[in-house]
């Protein structure tokens, strides 16, 4: 009796730390949002939509968004093969369409989500294919911060600039408190201290699957594949086209808008990396982290307060959207193919 009591509390507890972790997802990116946006003129935008935005770039930016996806598809699957699970190729493809669109509900849940799919639909070891996405998670961590780090050190000055936009001066590092402004102090701390929050939780789920050995030998297997590639400028070739594929997809973007058509290739690149940081925070997709860096770039290279926040707005809604569209169309393919 008492053991059937304490599984019905463990899994309550579960159910609400999972409705908990929803719910401050979305109120931390509503908090943000309506603080950027609370003063905002929404009747405008249907105008800009419909008038003024030139859609056929943003049309163009579409496939880039597919390819990146895609290419997590054939580099999971490349990472598989060693281990000895052959999955298909059109379900690597579909699983990552789905997981994208999961973490808009549930953020960082798609990972789990994807390795489930190939679990369910190919028998492929869970505990193998999460070790590949922790590892791939690594290595585009890695790739990541040597793209930021150039485009730092070109735009040294931008990116100085953009800390001091946004509340941190390192010109008082010896103060260690006197590094935040009020304007943006607020705004970091609650993104800080949410990105921890989703790191302990992420640690936590890690940590339930290691308990069984099995699982333990699995998860290091996976993490191990990327030693086991049968062809590793291949991977590498992926790994760094998700990211340009990325780009691309954000860059394009520019030209839909008069402001941010003739901005430079150079504002393209810093916005997109600190875009890349600001969307750790757990929230939908970055949303609100997302616009407050993005919009602070924007400004800094001369773009007016408005347009920065209507792009902002407009390019996240509508690639969100793409999103959404991918995981329901990698669902419905999912459905409708024989396990």
């Amino acid at each position: 009796m008492f053991k059937k009591d304490t599984a019905f509390n463990h899994t309550h507890m579960h159910r609400f730390r999972k409705i908990s972790n929803v719910l401050l997802s979305l109120m931390l990116g509503g908090a943000i949002l309506y603080w950027m946006y609370r003063d905002f003129d929404f009747q405008s935008v249907k105008d800009i939509l419909l008038n003024q935005m030139n859609w056929w770039w943003m049309l163009a930016s579409f496939p880039f968004c597919v390819m990146a996806q895609m290419f997590r598809g054939w580099r999971w699957k490349q990472s598989l093969d060693p281990l000895g699970e052959h999955a298909r190729i059109s379900n690597c493809f579909n699983a990552v369409f789905v997981s994208y669109a999961a973490s808009l509900v549930i953020p960082r849940i798609g990972e789990f989500t994807r390795c489930g799919i190939l679990t369910r639909k190919d028998g492929v070891s869970f505990a193998k294919s999460l070790g590949t996405v922790v590892t791939e998670r690594i290595v585009d961590t890695l790739v990541l911060l040597v793209i930021i780090l150039c485009i730092a050190l070109m735009q040294l000055p931008v990116m100085l600039s953009f800390f001091s936009h946004t509340g941190t001066r390192f010109d008082a590092l010896l103060d260690f408190f006197g590094q935040f402004s009020t304007t943006g102090y607020i705004v970091t701390f609650i993104c800080g201290l949410a990105l921890c929050i989703s790191m302990y939780l992420v640690r936590k789920r890690i940590a339930f699957y290691s308990k069984i050995r099995n699982t333990i030998h699995g998860l290091k297997d996976g993490m191990l594949s990327v030693r086991k590639v049968h062809n590793l400028p291949l991977y590498i070739m992926y790994s760094v086209g998700i990211w340009v594929a990325y780009f691309l997809h954000y860059y394009l973007t520019f030209f839909c808008f008069q402001e941010t058509a003739a901005l430079s290739l150079s504002c393209a690149l810093v916005s997109f990396a600190v875009g890349c940081i600001a969307v750790l925070v757990p929230t939908p997709n970055g949303a609100g982290s997302w616009h407050f860096a993005v919009k602070t770039v924007l400004i800094i290279y001369g773009v007016s307060d408005p347009a920065a926040l209507f792009f902002v707005l407009i390019v996240h809604s509508v690639q969100t959207l793409m999103v959404i569209l991918l995981g329901i169309y990698g669902w419905l393919r999912l459905s409708t193919t024989n396990s």
